[in-house]
């Protein structure tokens, strides 16, 4: 379908769809919404210009606490890389992604998204999309993915508790089964304590989504099965482990040790101090802004990257 023929759908001029698909400001709201579900209607969507370099930011439309939370670090993250490299932002909630057919950009950045919400990408926009924080296999040459190595920063927290003299192991996913990167750290998590012949039963991997019992409730249960660490990666779990802690009377690292995820301006400055592991947010950052770069410039960009997690050793572990 050519712009002449939506021209006609809409009952309007060819350089009124023309200016309404480059966003003049000329156009009235109603003219230019009336276009554009025309153009919805059949499938039509305008060819985004490159020249722009307008980047699109998709971000989780439920607030993620604490403020210096996962998604919070990496957008970020791309805050400072983007501009950088001459790149302009726009942040969009995933609930009002409709929006998309409605602005010019040259590539789009998901943060913590099911790759299964943008199955029909490559249909609907000629520009690349980068899912950030997610493992997939798109199968598309318009999604790529930039992520942490789930596997290795289950391992290295795992094995810090271990080399610790910790025995006895407790964890907490944040999420539910079946979403985000749930399932593959409670499998990291599971193999690492295999490995090391620590018990792994499923009484001492929990999960904490929605409709779960409360934080405090689930490392209660692990407390009466006389854990002497405690390892919850994601969310905000090491604020409210200490919280729990304190209710049933339990010191860090006296009487379990405990590893959480990085939360800046929190995990240093907990008491005491708590040991961490946290992506590496600059280099995702740069990761994702090379992908967009190779591909507005027509070179192929690798489908995946996959970063290591760090981690940061303070006083919530004790050398047991």
């Amino acid at each position: 379908m050519k712009i002449q023929e939506i021209a006609r759908l809409a009952g309007v001029s060819t350089a009124t769809v023309s200016r309404v698909f480059s966003h003049h400001p000329s156009i009235r709201p109603e003219v230019r919404e009336h276009v554009f579900a025309v153009a919805r209607q059949y499938g039509y969507h305008p060819r985004l210009s490159t020249r722009q370099r307008n980047v699109v930011i998709i971000t989780p439309y439920n607030s993620v606490y604490p403020v210096q939370s996962c998604v919070d670090m990496i957008l970020m993250a791309l805050t400072q890389e983007l501009p950088k490299r001459g790149f302009r932002l726009e942040i969009l909630p995933v609930n009002n992604r409709e929006r998309l057919d409605s602005i010019q950009f040259c590539a789009a950045v998901a943060i913590g998204a099911e790759p299964a919400e943008f199955a029909d990408w490559g249909a609907r926009f000629p520009v690349p999309l980068v899912i950030v924080d997610r493992e997939g296999e798109s199968g598309a040459s318009d999604i790529h993915f930039v992520h942490s190595d789930e596997e290795q920063g289950m391992r290295i927290a795992v094995d810090h508790l271990f080399r610790s003299g910790c025995r006895r192991i407790g964890c907490i996913v944040h999420g539910s089964p079946g979403t985000g990167n749930t399932d593959r750290r409670c499998a990291a998590i599971r193999r690492a304590l295999e490995e090391r012949s620590l018990p792994a039963a499923d009484s001492l991997i929990l999960c904490s989504g929605p409709g779960s019992e409360t934080y405090v409730e689930l490392i209660g249960k692990l407390l009466r099965q006389g854990v002497d660490a405690l390892f919850c990666p994601g969310g905000n779990a090491g604020i409210v482990s200490l919280y729990a802690f304190s209710l049933y009377n339990r010191r860090v690292p006296d009487d379990i040790s405990l590893i959480a995820s990085e939360q800046t301006f929190f995990s240093r400055y907990a008491v005491p101090p708590q040991t961490t592991i946290t992506p590496d947010y600059p280099a995702m950052a740069s990761a994702t802004v090379d992908i967009i770069e190779a591909r507005l410039d027509g070179q192929t960009a690798p489908p995946s990257v996959v970063l290591p997690y760090s981690l940061l050793s303070r006083e919530s572990v004790a050398i047991r």
